[in-house]
């Protein structure tokens, strides 16, 4: 049997190193190994938060259309998965300059919409502007860029992690995170930041695109509902509320109105606004060039104010502060190049009328001004049928006053008759031309009487006598029925002055007075002639002129007539208004 090699020692020290080498290498690899697993496990942790802190996200957006209860979720869940203590969320203005907090985690729901900054303005405004992230672990009120605001001075935070939010094709605001005690933003924390400004921006967009199609949506619905007015037998009142409703509620304004142009004084009239405070309702008449809605008249344009309260030559600057009156747009209303009247739209909160705010208005300001046109023709059609109706039956009351005259009347020429026949018609034809040039409702009886002293002086009085005729007293309007027999009441009692008063005297006044109250009007005639003889008998010697008037007072009006001498004559009636 052969015997075994024995083993060398130096072999075995050899072969030491060597398995020393290799279990070092085990251990390294081993040890890079099991960093690797940590990296990672801490990789794989960091994406299952970044994936439920997108999960959360997805639910919050989804659940809602409203976007301040959408932010205010999105708000907390960012508390949440980033373990930061406040997160405040701003929005970007449409005019792209100002950043307003439009959400905040719970310790600072308080101060939503109570803090604005201009773009470029501390650090959320210079993220804002350079469009990049900026992450400060602590002092952050040593940053050159920082600026205290005063809803957060009693808040002790150290750190602060900003970021863009960006939308699909611009930015629409900024988010931040932060700290009381000083807090190392980790590349992870920054990378889900983004990614969660990312999404919030798309949703923040979407939301706001959303808004302006159902903003276009209810603008033209406005724009039909006024169109189809063009067509209807709509009045104008109703006409003019219509527009101002509409326009209020399809674009968000406060309080709208309608001015109407009053061109022989040269002045705007409000006749339509949603606004129920008297002190609006009761504002006093704008001349033309005056305040914004003047100019808007007299320079043919709109005219746009960020804030009525602080523009010099805005008129009435206390009612916009009572009434909660901001921004302004004044667009002129115009039919075939002639303006109309003037469109006013207030909104509540500072606003910067865009283009496409100004190219809507101008649509309804025309399609307004054309419905306005065509409810007036509607009543010029209904006036020129009453007018009708008006003057056939004034021409059978000139028929039945020429048939007593016929029958009951003495006179002494043919001249007589004719000139007190023309008289009464032309008393009569006073009333229907202030009818035609004033409205169709109220007749200003001082007028009347002026043009029957007129007719009376032209027809009546001869050269050779000097009678002073004045009309004194209230401006007393009435009805066009009333009117009618008022008018021939008092060129009966005016020619019957003349005829008997001065008879035999060539010189005198006659006084035409009239006074009204909340009841009744007064009307006296008077004049300083001869006075009634001392038997005068109303009911006996009354001629064909009082047996008119008393039957006119009593028929028509349901009044009191008296004739007395006091000073000469004076014939007195009232009746209730």
């Amino acid at each position: 049997m052969k015997k075994a090699a024995k083993s060398n020692p130096d072999d075995e020290l050899l072969k030491q190193p060597s398995s020393q080498d290799e279990l070092n290498e085990a251990r390294r690899e081993l040890a890079a190994a099991q960093s690797k697993l940590a990296r990672l496990e801490t990789t794989l942790e960091e994406k299952e938060i970044e994936t439920e802190a997108l999960r959360l996200l997805g639910q919050a957006i989804g659940s809602t259309l409203d976007l301040e209860e959408m932010l205010r979720m999105v708000a907390d869940i960012v508390v949440k998965v980033t373990g930061t203590d406040l997160c405040l969320i701003y929005i970007l203005n449409e005019s792209k300059t100002e950043l307003a907090l439009r959400a905040a985690s719970r310790p600072a729901r308080g101060v939503i919409g109570k803090i604005r900054l201009k773009v470029g303005e501390g650090i959320t405004g210079w993220v804002a502007k350079e469009r990049k992230h900026v992450a400060i672990n602590k002092d952050v009120f040593l940053d050159s860029r920082f600026k205290p605001v005063p809803e957060f001075q009693q808040d002790n935070y150290q750190s602060m992690l900003s970021v863009p939010l960006p939308g699909k094709t611009e930015l629409v605001g900024v988010i931040n995170v932060r700290t009381n005690p000083p807090h190392d933003y980790t590349e992870t924390q920054v990378k889900l930041l983004n990614s969660i400004a990312h999404l919030v921006g798309g949703a923040v967009e979407n939301s706001e695109q959303f808004k302006r199609l159902e903003k276009r949506a209810s603008h033209l619905t406005a724009l039909s509902e006024i169109s189809r007015t063009i067509t209807s037998d709509l009045y104008l009142d109703e006409v003019l509320q219509l527009i101002v409703a509409m326009t209020a509620d399809s674009m968000n304004f406060r309080i709208c109105s309608v001015m109407l142009l009053d061109e022989e004084h040269g002045e705007l009239v409000i006749k339509a606004t949603q606004s129920q405070s008297r002190a609006y309702i009761k504002k006093p008449n704008l001349k033309l060039g005056e305040s914004v809605a003047g100019r808007a008249v007299t320079e043919r344009k709109p005219i746009t104010v960020l804030d009525v309260r602080k523009t010099p030559g805005y008129r009435y600057p206390d009612i916009a502060k009572q009434e909660g009156l901001c921004s302004l747009v004044c667009m002129p209303l115009s039919v075939k190049n002639k303006i109309i009247g003037v469109l006013n739209c207030y909104t509540a909160k500072p606003h910067v009328f865009t283009d496409e705010d100004i190219q809507l208005l101008s649509a309804l300001a025309s399609h307004a001004a054309i419905a306005i046109e065509n409810a007036k023709l509607m009543v010029r059609s209904a006036i020129i049928q009453e007018m009708h109706h008006r003057v056939k039956n004034s021409l059978q009351t000139i028929a039945s006053l020429l048939r007593l005259q016929i029958r009951y009347g003495k006179f002494d020429s043919v001249e007589q008759v004719l000139n007190e026949s023309l008289n009464r018609i032309l008393a009569i034809a006073a009333v229907h031309e202030m009818l035609s040039q004033e409205n169709m409702d109220d007749v200003n009886i001082k007028k009347i009487a002026e043009n029957i002293i007129a007719a009376t002086t032209q027809g009546l009085i001869s050269p050779e006598k000097r009678i002073a005729m004045v009309v004194q007293g209230d401006d007393v309007s009435l009805p066009s029925g009333k009117a009618t027999s008022v008018a021939l009441i008092l060129n009966e009692l005016i020619q019957n002055a003349v005829e008997h008063g001065f008879k035999s005297i060539n010189a005198g006044r006659i006084t035409v007075s009239m006074k009204e109250d909340i009841e009744e009007v007064h009307l006296t005639v008077s004049n300083d002639g001869e006075p009634l003889s001392t038997d005068f008998d109303f009911k006996k010697d009354r001629n064909l002129g009082l047996q008119i008037v008393e039957n006119l007072v009593h028929d028509n009006l349901n009044g009191a007539f008296t004739l007395v001498s006091e000073n000469g004559t004076k014939a007195s009636v009232v009746f209730p208004r």
